[in-house]
């Protein structure tokens, strides 16, 4: 089993996660999570009514599945993209042009609904949105949370956030210098690119905000790190607070969600996140431990320490982000649309089975986490400060 290793800076105490119930096996919101995943909504029984479907790119990361699901579905589909890759679908039609300068191939053509879902660029979505307004009745837009403006001030160190965002909540917005053509951060392009998409096709536009994508397929390592680490045992470096709220979702959960939207002609904004409960650092570790099992067993070490051991959060330690509300919005919305959620376990599980066949090339050479050297070196430092 999995176990806690205690320090003296009583960071983690044993009081403290049995009343809260975060232990490091899967708990009980990780059973709520199970059982969401049974619930399977009726439009998603049913046969649905055959659309045309166009994937503006359709190849990368989540793209492959959400074709896959669509045509399953019964619908007729058309990926758009550079042709740098082939779809992994059968019976796809692929049409090939540059977002940045050539969509002549949508010329001429009409689709029941447009999913965008591969978008860098603000530019891109003022181009296709006027290629298309005409062309589609529904366009999906797949944003990010990061649309959302919150200021630094919002992090805390408190296991439960003060602030809930919703799909309400403030976003980005431009500054009064900042003029069409411009570049623009992350968070501030999604909110822009939303705003487009609004305008273009006025109640007939989707938006979905997910935080971070997981799953078989991601080579970004942003939380593949974790079973693949899990899976190989031993002492493993947890950070941080393990109350701290985590939110993740599976690919496949987000893409097939997608497609249901699509179905349901489902119209407004909507924040693509799970599980379907309050999940912690400490029960998604557990949860990913249930599905790779091995001897792991956790050691957490505080924030401060890591700090000044220079282990940044996200990159050196991926998908933790401690004391940020965004990792803790809300998906109630998203739920009552027909959101549902696969355990954790599996999607770790299906990750680490992926993983296991990624070329020896990616593997070795990981974007992101600690290496095993350097884990060991802060293990051993902390071990060193509590002894």
């Amino acid at each position: 089993m999995a176990t806690i290793k205690s320090n003296r800076r009583g960071f983690i105490k044993s009081a403290t996660l049995i009343g809260a119930g975060a232990s490091l096996i899967p708990t009980a919101a990780c059973a709520d999570e199970a059982k969401n995943s049974e619930k399977i909504s009726a439009s998603a029984l049913q046969q649905p009514k055959p659309k045309k479907i166009l994937i503006l790119g359709g190849t990368g990361f989540i793209g492959p599945n959400m074709v896959k699901y669509a045509k399953e579905r019964g619908h007729e589909v058309t990926i758009f993209s550079r042709g740098n890759r082939e779809s992994e679908v059968d019976g796809v039609e692929h049409l090939i042009g540059d977002r940045n300068n050539d969509l002549s191939a949508l010329e001429g053509r009409k689709w029941d609904v447009v999913m965008d879902n591969n978008t860098y660029d603000y530019k891109w979505v003022q181009l296709s949105t006027e290629k298309l307004k005409d062309a589609v009745d529904h366009y999906i837009f797949v944003s990010s949370i990061s649309a959302y403006d919150l200021p630094e001030e919002s992090r805390s160190d408190k296991p439960v956030y003060d602030q809930i965002v919703d799909e309400n909540y403030n976003r980005f917005k431009t500054g009064p210098n900042w003029k069409d053509g411009d570049e623009a951060p992350y968070g501030l392009m999604k909110a822009i690119c939303e705003n487009i998409a609004h305008e273009a096709f006025p109640g007939r536009t989707t938006v979905v905000r997910p935080g971070l994508i997981i799953g078989p397929g991601d080579k970004t390592d942003r939380w593949t790190y974790w079973p693949v680490r899990i899976a190989e045992g031993g002492e493993v470096l947890a950070p941080g607070n393990p109350q701290h709220a985590n939110q993740v979702i599976d690919q496949r959960d987000l893409t097939e969600w997608i497609v249901r939207l699509a179905e349901n002609g489902a119209m407004g904004n909507f924040n693509g996140v799970g599980p379907a409960s309050r999940m912690s650092m400490g029960q998604m570790l557990g949860a990913i431990w249930g599905g790779v099992g091995g001897d792991a067993t956790f050691t957490w070490v505080d924030e401060q320490f890591l700090e000044e051991q220079g282990v940044g959060a996200w990159q050196d330690m991926p998908s933790w982000i401690p004391g940020d509300p965004l990792m803790f919005c809300t998906n109630q919305k998203s739920i009552e649309a027909g959101l549902r959620f696969r355990p954790l376990a599996q999607t770790a599980a299906d990750t680490l089975a992926w993983d296991l066949n990624r070329p020896e090339e990616e593997r070795n050479n990981r974007r992101a986490g600690l290496s095993r050297e350097r884990e060991k070196e802060v293990l051993d430092a902390w071990a060193s400060g509590n002894n």
